[in-house]
């Protein structure tokens, strides 16, 4: 497990979330860009020493930010990762329209 930091292109959520184009993430396990873009993933948090991909969305839904990094450890209850407080923000704006 090691922290890196990732840029994350303005035209993506990730960056919405973060509020910055630079984030510092902690990674176990990394993936090239080509393998997620060739199946419709847009890799938006890249390593910018390796070139790795640590973040990939899919554009077409409403909410999916998959990671390499582990948000969970940089979490507690009094201080949530801006992951999971954007995941529950928008499963409860979602679950409000569907009423």
């Amino acid at each position: 497990m090691y922290c890196v930091r990732v840029h994350i292109p303005s035209i993506s959520t990730s960056k919405s979330i973060y509020r910055s184009v630079i984030a510092i993430v902690m990674s176990s396990i990394t993936t090239t860009k080509k393998e997620f873009e060739k199946n419709g993933m847009m890799c938006v948090g890249r390593n910018p020493e390796s070139d790795l991909v640590e973040i990939v969305e899919i554009p077409g839904l409403k909410w999916y930010i998959g990671t390499q990094f582990h948000p969970e450890y940089q979490s507690t209850v009094l201080d949530p990762h801006p992951l999971f407080l954007d995941f529950v923000k928008t499963s409860i704006e979602k679950s409000e329209k569907n009423k």
